[in-house]
């Protein structure tokens, strides 16, 4: 019984392993009748078509972001210009050489330039240059030594096989013929012919591919900046991706890509940039193009939005640049050579920068392409610096509008009250024995003064006196509150933090003087000593002095579109400024400055602005009541700068307006600036006249 069940599975095993066979035969089968058929009957015709068919890739580049204002006016965009490009395609060099002098022709037409490396010129013949590069260019080539230009054209000539008999036409054509040869092309690989040919070239190439094989129109954004110089500290620009960055972002960017360089084209380049799609082309070998689709999406960079109104942004840079011209030729009074003008217009509420203009500036265009070494040149060596953002990478000892500090910090300890007087003698001699006397710009003396009077007048003994009640510390954590001698963490590159005047920073700026002593104390008070601070600064503590002492994020960036239409959350943009520019939080002590004391130092501004204060010829008869004060620093190299800090209106302000001028005189000069810059801002479309300056005393008007 074993046995028969054994016969019966050894027999099932037989019948599948027949089976399997049966199935791997036919199988075998089916693949030689199709290998039969596509080598065999049909293989002529598939060779054909595989002989006849080139795939490549191209990329699809994509327009930067724009840069627009808070209302939507476009300060930076991207014009699409076309270039032509050249593959490899299977003809005969007849057909070659005819389709290049076709290109050519078309070019000449509309004045394009086309490469033409060629180093032989003819009528008459002669090579382009000589000695030493002439014969290792001989021996590159393989020709002769004493080959003549003559000669060495007509080689040149048999060897592209060029027909023609025009010798002119032949000449045009070995130019792109012997660029081909030197940079090579291939099916794959095209060789760029020409940049920003016009709609029309680019019309008669698109229709008559058949005379022009192998090219392929590109199409390439250019930036624009439609407003020429406008704003340019804050837009920055863009150039062409140098070496060292291109190896450390080549996954990312090709070698001839454009990329921010400065300012907000910099900072937010990721944004900006885009992403380049990928375009898949199939072509005959001919040239022909057979069919083409999108392999990948190109998308186009976020747009920009930034905080600053355009139109306020021009009134800004007109100002400062009348009022520079003005102080130069002694409109004013008294000719100071005024090297550079900064202004910052603030909203005091938000910190959102309106205007930020610095005088000279720059045209963003010069660099679009790369910057010609004469205008390198002009820009570098320029004593003003044109390419700095005064108003952001410069720090300057702030004068007399730091008073107001000390004023504060003296009211909110104690030392002093509103209704407190110290008498002006002209000259502080509290330290004298120690070889310390400090006097008053006004060296008669001003006499009994309160707070409000202190800073109508500018008094420095007051501050003097009021500083050294409470000793430089109190002094520090004041103005370090009100953001002085700290970034502001604007989004923009290389801002300075400052200097604010302690005893560490003496022991730090002067290792070899002596210790912190009262004078250094004196000095600081008035905005003097080591007390360096960037306009921007300035102007978030004059607008937190306006807004009742509350502090402010300062920004230059509204929002940013992306092109999906969704905009980016606050979070997302303030993070990623941070981590770009590498800006570490500080902590930030928050002080409740009392509201009495707080009105009491605007109501010294105001009175600046008033009748008998030092800004008072400026602003009579303005429909506006503004605060203000202005500023006189002395500087390195026998300099006053001059500065003039204001607010309007005075009983709701909404905006904060500084000023300074390197080398500018005296802070009353730069007054007239702000002046006009807050008449843009109201809407008081008036014309803007300058008051008689002699209707004050003489000194008053000085700081």
């Amino acid at each position: 019984m074993a046995r028969r069940v054994h016969r019966k599975s050894d027999a099932n095993i037989n019948l599948r392993f027949n089976l399997l066979s049966v199935l791997v035969y036919v199988i075998g089968i089916v693949l030689i009748v199709q290998l039969f058929n596509l080598q065999i009957v049909n293989g002529a015709s598939y060779r054909e078509q595989s002989n006849t068919r080139l795939t490549r890739e191209t990329i699809q580049e994509v327009a930067r972001g724009n840069i627009l204002d808070r209302t939507g006016n476009i300060l930076v965009g991207s014009n699409m210009k076309f270039g032509l490009e050249l593959y490899k395609s299977k003809i005969d060099n007849e057909t070659l050489n005819n389709s290049i002098f076709n290109i050519i022709r078309v070019l000449e037409k509309f004045g394009v330039n086309y490469p033409n490396s060629f180093p032989i010129s003819i009528n008459p013949f002669k090579f382009e240059f000589e000695g030493d590069r002439l014969s290792k260019w001989k021996k590159d080539e393989n020709l002769e030594p004493d080959i003549s230009a003559e000669d060495a054209f007509f080689k040149f000539k048999d060897k592209y096989k060029i027909n023609n008999a025009n010798l002119e036409d032949v000449r045009k054509i070995l130019g792109l013929r012997y660029e081909i040869s030197k940079k090579g092309y291939s099916n794959i690989k095209a060789i760029k012919i020409a940049n920003d040919i016009p709609r029309e070239a680019v019309a008669i190439f698109s229709e008559n591919g058949d005379m022009f094989p192998g090219i392929n129109i590109i199409v390439e954004p250019q930036r624009v900046y439609p407003k020429g110089s406008l704003a340019s500290h804050i837009l920055g620009y863009v150039s062409r991706i140098g070496e060292k960055e291109y190896n450390q972002k080549k996954d990312r960017y090709d070698p001839n890509d454009m990329i921010g360089k400065t300012g907000i084209e910099y900072v937010f380049e990721e944004y900006l940039k885009g992403k380049k799609g990928v375009r898949q082309i199939d072509m005959a070998v001919d040239g022909t193009i057979t069919a083409e689709y999108t392999a990948e999406e190109a998308i186009a960079g976020s747009d920009i939005v930034l905080t600053i109104d355009a139109n306020l942004q021009k009134v800004t840079e007109d100002a400062i640049k009348s009022n520079m011209e003005k102080i130069r030729t002694g409109g004013f009074g008294k000719v100071y050579d005024v090297i550079s003008e900064s202004c910052v217009v603030m909203d005091v509420k938000t910190g959102q920068i309106l205007a930020m203009a610095s005088c000279p500036d720059y045209n963003p265009m010069d660099f679009v392409g790369g910057i010609s070494t004469e205008n390198w040149n002009k820009y570098m060596n320029d004593r003003a610096k044109p390419l700095v953002n005064k108003n952001i990478q410069s720090s300057y000892s702030p004068g007399s509008i730091f008073k107001m500090v000390t004023a504060i910090a003296g009211l909110e300890t104690g030392v002093i009250n509103p209704t407190t007087k110290i008498n002006d003698t002209g000259y502080y001699r509290k330290y004298e024995k120690y070889g310390t006397v400090m006097s008053c710009w006004y060296h008669r003396g001003h006499g009994w003064l309160d707070v409000i009077g202190a800073i109508e007048k500018s008094c420095n003994y007051f501050f003097y006196e009021t500083a050294d009640r409470m000793q430089i510390d109190t002094l520090n954590k004041y103005s370090k509150y009100f953001g002085l001698g700290r970034k502001t963490g604007v989004e923009l590159q290389d801002e300075t933090a400052g200097v604010l005047a302690s005893k560490e920073t003496k022991t730090k700026l002067h290792p070899k003087e002596s210790t912190w002593g009262p004078g250094d104390t004196l000095n600081a008070a008035i905005g003097q000593g080591d007390n360096e601070f960037s306009p921007l600064q300035m102007a978030k503590y004059i607008s937190m002095l306006a807004n009742g002492g509350k502090s402010i994020d300062v920004s230059v960036i509204k929002t940013i579109r992306n092109s999906d239409g969704i905009e980016e959350s606050r979070q997302n943009i303030n993070e990623f400024a941070k981590r770009k520019l590498g800006i570490e939080q500080e902590e930030k002590e928050n002080l409740e400055i009392n509201e009495n004391n707080m009105k009491i130092v605007l109501e010294g501004m105001r009175s600046v602005t008033e009748e008998g204060g030092t800004a008072s010829s400026i602003f009579r008869n303005f429909d506006i009541a503004v605060g203000g004060k202005t500023g006189s620093a002395e500087a390195p190299g026998n300099k006053v700068n001059a500065w003039f800090a204001g607010f309007a209106p005075f009983d709701n302000p909404e905006i904060a307006v500084v000023v300074m001028a390197e080398n500018g005189g005296h802070g009353y000069y730069t007054a007239e600036a702000v002046k006009q810059i807050m008449q843009e801002y109201f809407g008081m479309n008036i014309q803007n006249v300058s008051e008689d300056v002699t209707d004050i005393p003489y000194v008053e008007m000085f700081r």
